[in-house]
């Protein structure tokens, strides 16, 4: 497979800090960004790439050459004016006869791309979108997704979405030349593109939990310092197993109200958003797991509850934090309930104190379990850590917050 890296950009925002260097070439930890990039490709097999040059591109020619001495073959397309995040696609559509990854030349990340490149395969995808939770899906593009199918890719419009960002790491099928055909020479990846394929229901979201992240702003850039020095980067590579601290919703990240029936009815409680902001910085996952009979109740739809996350997401994300992913249990094993959904009306292996819901994340996200947390406020929240295996499990209470066993509990 190919990998086209668009490098072309002039990287405005970082510019003040390194007016001299093209963004792809920005120093981390004394490695080009693109280097990083070019290294994790190559260990997945991906020797074959283009790299799309504007901006200064003698600096990113001069320093890679033909790709021999990093064990790649490199070619450069030089856009002699900016050709959008889709332009160059279509200049070089005839050297693209197959799938090919399409990646921005601004990130850092170290991913599993088998798994990706399978998970694109096996959807038989005209597009796959790799997508992700992150700190800051106020100024970021949302990606709207029904399971797995990508149904729309929106900029944020002050709504209540989930915080599902396009993470700039795509696979196209050359299929898509069949579908759109144009003349145009400044063409947008997502209005142009994608938002065209989405009719076919071939466009796909792949959520993963790994290290993707952008350094175009000064603030991001010396996060991206930090977390290469820690090894926050590499540690998180899907098919490293990870370390997690599970999460009870009600009583532990908001307040005890009841059930929740409406998202006006989250309110965080206090030093909810820095713990998770912390667990995040730190390279553990942060996984919420919470029971929802209300759904079997009939009280609340599946919609219902999506906005209710929806709403959680982004109070914690105005603390710089984010879930990496939730699991609900929608059951509820006694019956009598007016409007109650009977097929739901059943005793589960995921309604805690059962540890069916940390038994999934661990199957889905690699998570050792032994070396993870639970932390609830309730007897329920904690049997189900220990059941799962649990390093070790809390129950928050009183000025033992969630801050607090953040802090001063987990190393």
């Amino acid at each position: 497979m190919k990998a086209v890296i668009m490098a072309g950009g002039f990287g405005r925002r970082i510019s003040d800090i390194f007016p001299d260097i093209p963004k792809p070439m920005i120093p981390v930890c004394s490695t080009p960004v693109l280097e990083y990039q070019i290294n994790n490709l190559k260990e997945f097999g991906i020797t074959d790439i283009i790299i799309t040059v504007h901006h200064m591109s003698e600096k990113i020619i001069g320093y890679f050459g033909d790709g021999s001495k990093f064990g790649v073959s490199i070619s450069y397309f030089n856009e002699d004016k900016p050709l959008g995040t889709g332009g160059a696609v279509f200049k070089l559509k005839d050297m693209l006869r197959e799938d090919f990854l399409l990646i921005n030349g601004d990130l850092i990340f170290d991913i599993d791309f088998s798994k990706f490149i399978e998970f694109h395969k096996s959807h038989n995808a005209l597009v796959t979108l790799a997508v992700h939770p992150n700190s800051h899906p106020g100024d970021s593009e949302l990606v709207i997704c029904r399971n797995d199918t990508v149904t729309d890719w929106i900029k944020n419009d002050g709504k209540r979405h989930r915080n599902l960002v396009n993470a700039g790491i795509h696979i196209i099928s050359s299929e898509i030349f069949n579908y759109i055909d144009t003349d145009k020479d400044e063409i947008d990846l997502r209005k142009d593109i994608v938002l065209e394929l989405i009719k076919t229901e071939r466009v796909f979201a792949y959520r993963t939990a790994e290290y993707i992240k952008d350094m175009g702003t000064e603030k991001r850039y010396k996060e991206v310092c930090r977390d290469v020095k820690g090894s926050v980067v590499s540690s998180k590579r899907s098919d490293k197993k990870q370390r997690a601290v599970f999460l009870d919703r009600d009583g532990t990240l908001n307040k005890e109200n009841g059930y929740i029936l409406s998202p006006d009815e989250i309110k965080l409680l206090p030093g909810v958003g820095e713990a998770v902001r912390l667990i995040n910085e730190s390279g553990m996952l942060a996984v919420l797991v919470t029971n929802q009979p209300q759904i079997a109740r009939g009280e609340l739809s599946f919609d219902g509850l999506e906005k209710i996350h929806s709403e959680l997401e982004i109070q914690l994300s105005k603390n710089g934090a984010y879930l990496d992913a939730i699991y609900f249990c929608p059951h509820h094993p006694d019956k009598g309930f007016d409007g109650e959904v009977t097929e739901l009306k059943i005793d589960c292996n995921c309604r805690k104190p059962k540890s069916g819901m940390l038994i999934q994340a661990a199957d889905e996200l690699n998570i050792d379990l032994s070396q993870s947390y639970m932390i609830g406020d309730k007897e329920t929240d904690a049997a189900a850590g220990n059941s799962a295996g649990c390093k070790r499990s809390f129950i928050v209470s009183g000025k033992k917050n969630l801050l607090y066993f953040v802090k001063d509990e987990i190393p």
